[in-house]
């Protein structure tokens, strides 16, 4: 039964997106991987990642993209061929441009592209509130961390290597975490409206959650849906401002339905010549963006 206030029934799609993906059979999730297929030649095939799908198996998951890519390579090519291989990760409720490997060795150069830094990958992500300054570079170190909390679990946070002496306000060298791994954010603010703004993000390094983690507690701008990030030391729904929740059409209550706002818009593959490939963004993007007055830039 489908309800009659449009309001209601965003509420049900947001609450049904993650679930969606993970009741189809295999073969179906394959033929709408191939639906979504962007470009191919010899050596890549480059998708647009659905929201709710993890690229990996684990507990509690039936469907993973892993698992599909000898169907979808059959799908693509014919009987014959070879399984696609991954050449890197985005996370389950993000978005957009993904690349995969129709053989090892493109695997392994792709990989080693990232590796090193030559991949330009550009996201963009609603956040809560606006950072400031509007533009600049986020560069701290990440380390996973366990949280001690009723509920105990493990989160990346930052491990900063300067702190400031709260004797006299001076920033001083503070003792690094040899596990925590260097992180650099480059972003920048595109719009800005109801209490939210749209950034457009580019990582220069790789690590876990590294742009979650940058602009909830590096830039305290948690993306939007992110209730993983949004609190430290507790498992809650995201607390949404007033504004927000008001354009929204939202109750509080429900804003564990709210997805996370984060797509990766486009990404340049320096392979023999740069392909470049952009991704539009998903519908319940659009759509929240429409709702919050955020200006969609023409790109």
């Amino acid at each position: 039964q489908i309800p009659k206030d449009p309001t209601q029934r965003w509420l049900r799609e947001l609450a049904a997106m993650s679930q969606q993906l993970q009741q189809v059979h295999p073969n179906v999730l394959a033929k709408i991987l191939k639906q979504r297929t962007l470009y191919q030649n010899e050596e890549i095939v480059v998708i647009d990642k659905p929201y709710g799908l993890p690229v990996h198996g684990g507990p509690g998951i039936k469907n993973c993209i892993a698992d599909v890519l000898p169907i979808l390579a059959k799908m693509l090519e014919n009987m014959k061929a070879e399984p696609l291989h991954l050449c890197h990760r985005l996370d389950k409720e993000t978005t957009g441009v993904m690349v995969l490997a129709r053989s090892k060795e493109a695997a392994e150069k792709i990989r080693l592209l990232f590796k090193t830094r030559q991949v330009e990958k550009i996201y963009w992500a609603i956040v809560l509130g606006d950072p400031d300054p509007v533009e600049g570079v986020v560069e701290i170190p990440i380390v996973e961390k366990e949280v001690q909390s009723h509920q105990s679990h493990y989160k990346m946070t930052l491990a900063p290597r300067y702190r400031v002496r709260p004797e006299d306000g001076r920033v001083v060298k503070a003792r690094g975490d040899r596990h925590a791994e260097r992180a650099v954010t480059r972003y920048r603010r595109l719009a800005a409206a109801s209490a939210c703004s749209l950034l457009q993000l580019q990582p220069i390094t790789g690590v876990k959650h590294q742009i979650r983690v940058h602009l909830a507690y590096g830039l305290g701008c948690p993306i939007l849906g992110d209730h993983k990030y949004s609190h430290w030391s507790k498992l809650a729904p995201q607390k949404l401002p007033e504004l927000t929740l008001r354009r929204l059409k939202l109750e509080q209550s429900k804003a564990r339905h709210l997805p996370l706002h984060l797509h990766a818009h486009r990404l340049c593959l320096p392979l023999g010549q740069p392909l470049d490939f952009v991704c539009k963004l998903p519908l319940f993007f659009q759509k929240t963006l429409r709702k919050l007055e955020l200006d969609i830039p023409k790109d």
